[in-house]
């Protein structure tokens, strides 16, 4: 069983910074595409950022030139370097991964728990 643990949440001011770091662990062939997504009291769970296994990256519209994805291909691991937080920016991140174990034919998408970030005005 593979899994997510994200970790590096937190309550900030608007115009701080945060980094949220997910660690896969687990059988794990290969991860395709790691992500993130965030989901805001009310409102639907949402794309944030996402990156390939060859760093190929893409952004939501609203975070572009302030969020910045990263990935360690080596150690399972992505990040989500956040930049001029603003209140709107206040959700639950979830990490996501697009993994295949060694006796799968296709990826298969996995969650992690989620980490709140909370952005004050």
């Amino acid at each position: 069983q593979v899994q997510l643990v994200e970790s590096g949440g937190g309550l900030l001011q608007a115009g701080g910074s945060l980094r949220l770091s997910c660690a896969a662990s687990g059988t794990i062939f290969n991860i395709n595409v790691m992500g993130w997504y965030r989901q805001a009291p009310g409102k639907q769970r949402e794309l944030v950022a996402e990156i390939t296994s060859n760093d190929s990256t893409n952004y939501a519209d609203s975070v572009k030139g302030r969020f910045t994805i990263s990935r360690a291909n080596a150690k399972n691991t992505v990040y989500l370097q956040m930049n001029s937080l603003k209140p709107e920016d206040t959700a639950v991140y979830y990490c996501n991964a697009r993994v295949k174990r060694p006796w799968d034919i296709w990826d298969h998408e996995v969650w992690g728990q989620g980490t709140l970030v909370t952005v004050s005005s």
